[in-house]
């Protein structure tokens, strides 16, 4: 497993939803967040889709550095998805955190 280095250290998925806030408030000529915002919530979700697709694609190639990369883009276009329906992170975590105290099977039951 490869060592973190302090930079890695030093940033976390709460880092990178700042700065999905700080770049939705920037103009869409310089943001790439900005951009996709403004096209909506199912221009975002399709874009999620897409990423989730490639990574699935790249897991199955066995590829490591492209899953890296491809699980790097999904994670920050789920950020954005839940940016646009104003959902936090800490949000998620909550449910997760919800989930706990209960095995995956038992959860995935309670929902039927």
């Amino acid at each position: 497993m490869p060592q973190r280095t302090k930079a890695m250290a030093d940033f976390s998925l709460y880092d990178l939803e700042k700065r999905i806030g700080e770049r939705a408030q920037a103009s869409a000529e310089v943001s790439y967040t900005r951009q996709l915002l403004d096209r909506g919530v199912e221009h975002c979700a399709r874009k999620l889709g897409e990423e989730a697709i490639e990574t699935v694609i790249a897991a199955g190639k066995e590829d490591r550095e492209r899953l890296i990369a491809e699980a790097a883009d999904l994670i920050y276009h789920l950020l954005v998805l839940l940016k646009a329906r104003g959902i936090a992170l800490a949000e998620v975590e909550k449910a997760l955190a919800g989930r706990t105290g209960q095995t995956g099977l038992q959860e995935k039951m309670s929902r039927s």
